[in-house]
């Protein structure tokens, strides 16, 4: 039983049209990760051949190239990151957007350079972190965040991932990392309507953008039960204060809450 059916569906016009604009900012994206995690698998499931990140590399580099080229920005970091058994600890991860070094979005893109030997005391175990431990459990597609990547942008952050598999084996994960400041200047007008307040929140009950000025990016959206719609356990639990309404966003792992403003 997915999320969608234990929630009530609220078709208003707001809500219909919250979800549109969130699937149209986050579908695509997905899309072309399922299409660079197809291109990984093929490449891994090649006969008679040794996975080498050699090769690995400027396959991933040339996809990421074009990501960054039509982002407008919002795309901040795009890459492979690999399973110890595969190719070692390694992050085939590029770096771009407002952040890059180097200006221009065809060229203006860097390698992020990790520690990759796990005895070295800088070294740090990237499978424990939600955006590779999720998709690992789950085998699904995952949206992390918002979060400040501290690591590689120092700016709020959505990573979105999916997991990548040779036959049975997780082989490792391909990653988009979306600007929510980005995200915010598209999103946010298209949600907006009169007397109505949008907030689009994670699967944790976080703020991901909001029409409300009074909700901040990364806050806790505390509404009593909020808890249990996030869960899947609102049968017969409190429901949400009058006037609000309930919604995934398909499988992004996001909902809306929305609410007549106060007048």
């Amino acid at each position: 039983m997915t999320p969608e059916t234990l929630i009530p569906k609220h078709d208003g016009p707001q809500t219909v049209a919250g979800l549109a604009s969130v699937a149209a900012v986050f579908d695509p994206v997905f899309a072309r990760l399922e299409h660079w995690a197809d291109l990984v698998e093929r490449y891994a499931a090649r006969p008679d051949s040794i996975a080498d990140r050699a090769d690995l590399d400027p396959l991933m580099e040339s996809l990421v190239r074009r990501e960054f080229t039509g982002s407008d920005g919002c795309v901040i970091g795009a890459g492979f990151v690999s399973a110890p058994n595969f190719l070692g600890w390694h992050l085939a991860w590029w770096l771009g957007g407002p952040n890059s070094e180097v200006t221009g979005p065809a060229t203006g893109i860097r390698h992020l350079e990790t520690v990759e030997d796990p005895l070295d005391e800088s070294f740090r175990d990237y499978t424990a972190l939600e955006w590779w431990r999720v998709p690992e459990q789950t085998g699904r597609r995952h949206i992390t965040g918002p979060y400040v990547d501290y690591l590689c942008t120092d700016e709020y952050t959505l990573t979105l991932t999916l997991p990548v598999y040779r036959a049975a084996e997780l082989i490792g994960v391909v990653g988009i990392d979306l600007s929510v400041d980005e995200i915010e200047r598209g999103l946010v007008p298209r949600l907006g309507a009169d007397g109505i307040s949008v907030t689009v929140i994670n699967s944790s009950g976080r703020v991901v953008v909001s029409t409300d000025t009074h909700l901040a990016t990364g806050a806790l959206l505390r509404l009593p039960g909020l808890s249990e719609h996030l869960s899947g356990q609102s049968g017969g639990a409190p429901g949400l204060p009058a006037g609000h309404t309930f919604q995934w966003c398909g499988e992004t792992g996001l909902a809306i809450v929305a609410v007549p403003a106060p007048r």
